[in-house]
């Protein structure tokens, strides 16, 4: 998932619901083998599966828990829960999370996936206990720690965000998002040489989004360099028209240019999409 916290942070959630595709343990020889192949292929989400068919799947594997092991039954509810995410319904997503971790504790994906799964919720104490988890489980999973700085910034934590970017970077530095989180973490925190080194990495390894042009925009607005800042913005607001962060931004840029009209009209625009932008970009060290 990519989630973005504050106005520049990503983090796909990022990556966000790991989708998990281990063939699930076979039941014995029978004619409709091959039928049940395709029921595991569907349910694990081969071919980019439509998330109602990948529930209808793994319902039907759920329902035939009797020929599976525990551990086969973990899987295919850790699967149903990533489809019902995929639909928006976290809870249904959740409930089938615990019956996976329930079924198999050393299981890590459904930890990391109801992680994000509250985290859609908003509810950040849970996503981050469930990362913490998922964590411990496996101190090497890059995606979790990359999914726990999402909810760090979500709750304006930035150093333990860093932090954890740093981990997911050491342990999968080609794991979407993290370079841009990492990013705006740093840019916020004050690291601006640091936080613009990953922001050109992010975008020269990948295709360009908004939320790193806008980070990118936050550190050449603190240096003071107001037309790249300008530009950046820009930029972010061609891919995303109503990022109420670049709009912000810009609109800041422009008046210490001396563009009081422009940049009237850029913060009003903001304030509009969200209200309380001006006192995140005070939180932010800019005013």
């Amino acid at each position: 998932m990519k989630l973005r916290a504050s106005a520049g942070a990503i983090v796909s959630l990022i990556s966000l619901l790991v989708a998990t595709l281990p063939v699930l343990p076979a039941v014995a020889q029978n004619p409709k083998k091959d039928s049940y192949l395709r029921t595991i292929g569907l349910c694990s989400g081969l071919d980019r599966t439509p998330a109602d068919a990948r529930v209808a799947a793994c319902t039907a594997l759920i329902d035939a828990g009797q020929d599976m092991t525990p551990a086969g039954l973990a899987i295919a509810y850790n699967n149903r829960g990533n489809a019902y995410a995929a639909k928006g319904d976290y809870d249904g997503a959740i409930r089938d999370f615990d019956r996976s971790i329930e079924l198999n504790p050393t299981y890590t994906k459904p930890f990391n996936n109801r992680g994000v799964a509250y985290l859609r919720k908003r509810e950040y104490d849970r996503a981050t206990d469930a990362f913490d988890q998922a964590i411990r489980l496996n101190p090497n999973y890059g995606e979790a720690f990359a999914n726990r700085a999402g909810a760090y910034l979500k709750q304006n934590d930035f150093a333990r965000a860093a932090q954890d970017y740093d981990e997911a970077i050491r342990l999968k530095p080609n794991l979407d998002g993290v370079w841009s989180g990492r990013c705006w973490s740093r840019a916020i925190l004050g690291e601006l040489q640091a936080a613009l080194e990953d922001c050109n990495k992010a975008l020269q390894s990948g295709p360009a989004n908004a939320a790193t042009y806008d980070s990118r925009g936050l550190i050449y607005l603190k240096t003071g360099e107001l037309g790249a800042a300008i530009a950046d913005y820009s930029s972010a607001l061609r891919i995303d028209p109503k990022l109420a962060s670049a709009l912000y931004g810009r609109g800041l840029a422009k008046l210490k240019q001396g563009d009081k009209a422009g940049g009237n009209i850029d913060m009003a625009a903001a304030k509009a999409i969200q209200g309380s932008i001006g006192d995140d970009f005070t939180r932010y060290g800019v005013r």
